[in-house]
């Protein structure tokens, strides 16, 4: 009993040091995992997941050459948003680059530093650029919000591991097993990696306002996740669902989108 006190009390201590304070979101965020370490890994394991893949060349693909637009555009409008808060440096080491994969699943997803990669998969439900936008915008969050990150984070503490501190994070074998469970390509489930329904809300809300300072209208969004909701798929509950119901992101969409309207003005290509 005594031991299982004072293990409850070290992992209360290490939660309790390690949480920092999200510069956009505001929100309090577990943090065991720098971001230099994570984004290091990420690159290798980047690169070797396109080593493993198809990728769609941009030279000869009209989509993969649609994707890297947009993509590029979703990436200077963060760019832009987090300089306009005075957190520019947040984002100083990010290398932005988008892939087009080969790939039948519908998914797309951003790694730490914006590695990103869409299927082809996804195009057929996208449709156009601004839905395209609508997901990078939302992937991409997920990234810059660090959500990814706490979620590992949160892993690590459900196992008993400190934080990775200065030792590098390919190197800690424990962590990196956390790192492919969180961010792996094949560790994501359905659509869009798994996390939890607050992140979610939080990567609707930015990516609205991401793809909308591009230049993107918004508004496509409710006819995406419509699709989405169109593609079906097993249904759980969404007490037990790590993402909201089809109908509650919907919904909170059509709220967020007076605001995200805010910041468009439409592309000029």
């Amino acid at each position: 009993m005594t031991r299982f006190l004072l293990t409850a009390s070290a992992i209360v201590a290490i939660v309790t040091v390690a949480c920092t304070r999200n510069a956009i979101t505001g929100r309090s965020q577990l943090s065991l995992v720098s971001e230099s370490d994570l984004q290091a890994t990420a690159l290798t394991e980047y690169k070797q997941f396109l080593s493993e893949n198809k990728v769609v060349a941009g030279t000869t693909s009209k989509d993969a050459e649609m994707v890297k637009r947009v993509g590029n555009r979703i990436a200077a409008a963060i760019n832009k948003y987090y300089a306009d808060k005075g957190q520019a440096d947040a984002l100083k080491s990010y290398q932005w680059e988008f892939n087009l994969v080969d790939s039948k699943e519908v998914n797309a997803w951003c790694m730490p530093g914006g590695k990103v990669v869409v299927y082809t998969g996804l195009l057929p439900v996208t449709r156009d650029e601004a839905s395209l936008a609508v997901v990078l915008g939302h992937e991409i969050t997920h990234a810059v919000a660090g959500h990814s990150r706490e979620r590992m984070s949160q892993q690590m503490v459900a196992q008993g591991l400190q934080g990775v501190g200065g030792v590098a994070l390919g190197s800690n074998q424990k962590a990196l097993s956390v790192f492919n469970a969180v961010y792996a390509p094949t560790a994501q489930v359905g659509v869009l990696l798994p996390n939890s329904r607050k992140q979610e809300s939080e990567a609707d809300h930015y990516g609205l306002i991401f793809a909308a300072m591009a230049g993107y209208n918004p508004e496509v969004a409710v006819g995406f996740w419509e699709r989405m909701a169109a593609q079906g798929g097993q249904k759980t509950s969404v007490l037990l669902s790590t993402h909201p119901s089809d109908e509650q992101r919907i919904a909170d969409i059509k709220k967020l989108m007076p605001e995200a309207l805010k910041y468009y003005t439409p592309v000029k290509n």
